[in-house]
């Protein structure tokens, strides 16, 4: 038995006549009464009383008819979900995103935005450092993913730069510069004598090596008192005490209460991109709709203007 069986046997039934369930079905009368016949031998049933004014359902048929039709049905339903997965309506898609990336007002905007607009996908998130997410999204754990600056660039993924935001200087609540400057800026000379937590990954520039050159300009080499796998693991640290760091603009809210945030005098070469990975050979389905949402949200912003040096806070 095989599915248009089915559809020829709801037309007969419904038409309570061969020639004219033929006719509906664009097919011919003898062939179509051929498959009927044969749909009987198959089922070994009689699905058909025939009468000289056409068919009526035997008991075998109308419980035949019931099973047909929502095989018939279920067959069409699922043709109809299927054209809304093609067109990325509905099916899964997994983002990925760094916690100085989650941290962006950018980030929380668009997974709303993306779930208000296309309520069929089923979206799961995870957190993790840049490198992670790079490796999930080559691998194919991950759709794509909102970082900061890449820790490395395989072939595979395209990585585009949506926004890019100033840092700050995290200094400690209590903290002699904070409570005799704030809010104005900080010359980066006046942390020479500070200890400093940065973010940094394997192989990763970014904000380690950009703030060494930068500070290395200005006459000194900057004292690391730790070095972190996230950004907000760095800012836990300035909020004890442990020593200064420097992070997107975007992140002064956090620890408020015992982490005050300045901006940089000299800061301009050093910005932070919030970038955004997805594989190059995958960009349709729910991953599509996702990368125009992100890319739509990110031109109704005010980004700040690109400095020259790209920051890589990595987590």
């Amino acid at each position: 038995m095989e599915f248009r069986h089915l559809r020829y046997f709801l037309a007969v039934a419904q038409a309570g006549h061969m020639t004219r369930a033929a006719e509906r079905l664009g097919i011919q009368q003898p062939p179509l009464s051929l498959q009927i016949k044969a749909l009987e031998k198959a089922l070994g049933v009689t699905l058909f009383h025939r009468h000289p004014k056409g068919v009526t359902l035997s008991d075998a048929g109308r419980v035949f008819e019931v099973e047909a039709r929502r095989l018939v049905d279920d067959m069409e339903a699922m043709r109809t979900r299927m054209a809304r997965v093609a067109r990325g309506e509905e099916g899964e898609l997994n983002v990925g995103f760094t916690s100085s990336a989650a941290a962006h007002a950018f980030t929380p905007e668009t997974l709303r935005a993306c779930r208000r607009a296309w309520p069929g996908i089923a979206l799961s998130i995870r957190e993790d450092h840049a490198a992670g997410i790079t490796e999930a999204v080559e691998a194919g754990r991950l759709h794509c993913g909102l970082i900061r600056v890449p820790v490395s660039q395989p072939p595979s993924l395209t990585f585009e730069v949506l926004l890019r935001e100033p840092v700050l200087v995290a200094l400690p609540g209590d903290h002699a510069l904070a409570t005799r400057r704030r809010p104005k800026a900080l010359k980066l000379t006046e942390l020479k004598d500070e200890g400093f937590v940065l973010v940094r990954q394997p192989g990763a520039p970014g904000l380690y090596a950009n703030l060494l050159a930068l500070c290395e300009t200005r006459g000194f080499r900057p004292r690391v008192v730790a070095e972190v796998e996230r950004m907000v693991s760095s800012l836990n640290l300035v909020a004890a005490g442990a020593g200064v760091a420097v992070v997107p603009a975007s992140m002064r809210g956090l620890h408020a209460h015992a982490v005050a945030y300045l901006p940089l005098i000299d800061g301009a070469p050093l910005d932070a991109p919030l970038t955004l990975v997805y594989r190059t050979q995958d960009a349709s389905g729910p991953v599509s709709h996702f990368l125009k949402m992100a890319r739509d949200t990110a031109r109704s912003s005010q980004p700040q203007t690109p400095s020259r040096i790209s920051v890589d806070t990595a987590s």
